[in-house]
């Protein structure tokens, strides 16, 4: 029977990919991928002749029904985004569920995955971790206001022209003192990984310590509180009879870990209660 394989790429440097994958590469009929043009180099680096076929967010679904037509005719078919590990922010869901609903079987291929690399090299923990990819701006504050509370390292991917409003926001929510790490361009020649404050880390974007240049992985630590908000508010109510909202909230941020934004719109609602 035919099989759909889904095979990682490099992330960066081509020398980062296994031998199982080229040789899956060499065997299949067909390699759907991303961006032909870039995974193209890829297979003539290797000496790979494959037909190949776009697959992408503006045709997933139509090239989907004819991958799975494909494989059901006997054909092979591997899978493979620009780079790293596919599906990974990327498309590709609907052919592995479409191909599984078939009867067809899928085979991962791993290798490279940019979310992973950073992780291992972050500091930070990774016993529990969240991906959460690329966030759409509209409705980042939104998304990471619902991540405040997490214990586990939270991972990003951003683009180079986004990533100081990314940064802003993460301030603005987690407060200045939060630790972070930026990974940009792994596995590549200008590769860089640095750890510091949300606030040091923005200073590094702006003053071009970290160049906002490249593909960038953002992996934030995860809270180390142990107070709800129950907690926190009786830690507000104590402090607001002796200080003003912002050096309550200031002194609350340090007791409590919890971000000076959300404490201070609490600090706001116990001050004007009747």
């Amino acid at each position: 029977m035919s099989k759909l394989y889904i095979v990682a790429t490099p992330i960066g440097n081509l020398k980062d990919i296994t031998e199982r994958a080229i040789e899956t590469l060499q065997s299949v009929d067909w390699v759907a991928a991303e961006d032909t043009r870039h995974s193209r180099k890829l297979l003539e680096h290797y000496h790979i002749k494959a037909r190949m076929l776009a697959y992408h967010d503006h045709n997933e679904r139509e090239v989907s029904e004819q991958l799975v037509a494909k494989l059901l005719s006997g054909e092979s078919v591997a899978l493979v985004s620009d780079a790293g590990t596919p599906l990974i922010s990327d498309p590709g869901y609907r052919i592995v569920r479409l191909a599984q609903e078939s009867g067809i079987n899928v085979i991962p291929i791993p290798g490279a995955s940019a979310m992973l690399a950073a992780l291992s090299a972050s500091g930070l923990a990774t016993d529990r971790f969240v991906f959460v990819g690329f966030i759409k701006k509209k409705a980042r504050k939104k998304q990471l206001q619902l991540l405040v509370k997490e214990s586990g390292t939270v991972i990003m991917y951003e683009a180079p022209h986004r990533v100081i409003d990314l940064m802003n926001d993460l301030l603005e929510v987690f407060g200045p003192d939060r630790r972070v790490v930026i990974a940009r361009e792994l596995t590549k020649r200008f590769e860089q990984i640095l750890a510091s404050s949300l606030h040091e880390q923005l200073v590094n974007l702006e003053n071009g310590t970290i160049p906002v240049k490249g593909e960038f992985v953002v992996l934030l630590e995860g809270s180390t509180t142990s107070f709800d908000e129950n907690q926190a508010d009786e830690i507000l109510q104590l402090l607001l009879t002796e200080l003003a909202v912002s050096k309550a909230v200031g002194l609350a941020a340090k007791l409590t870990g919890l971000p000076r934004n959300e404490l201070y719109q609490r600090a706001l609602v116990i001050r004007d209660a009747p």
